[in-house]
């Protein structure tokens, strides 16, 4: 499966069982469907796919203060937009 394919199934992934905002989704939703304007920066899909998979509504909040939380996805989906 390529980058954008990995990008798609985590987004649907993280909508479906990690509460993922509709705002976030919608935005990286945008990515998707602007795939030629992304294609030369996949490492940076690499990544927001990380952390879209790391996702965690109450991210930065538990024992070890792992995960990411819709603030950190915002700034990442921010950068790779402008």
């Amino acid at each position: 499966m390529n980058t954008f394919g990995r990008l798609h199934t985590t987004l649907e992934t993280a909508r479906t069982e990690q509460d993922l905002p509709d705002f976030l989704a919608q935005d990286i939703a945008t990515i998707l469907r602007r795939r030629a304007d992304f294609a030369e920066r996949e490492a940076e899909i690499e990544r927001l796919i990380e952390m879209l998979e790391l996702y965690d509504l109450y991210g930065q909040t538990g024992y070890l203060g792992m995960g990411v939380d819709s603030a950190i996805l915002q700034g990442a989906i921010d950068k790779l937009l402008k």
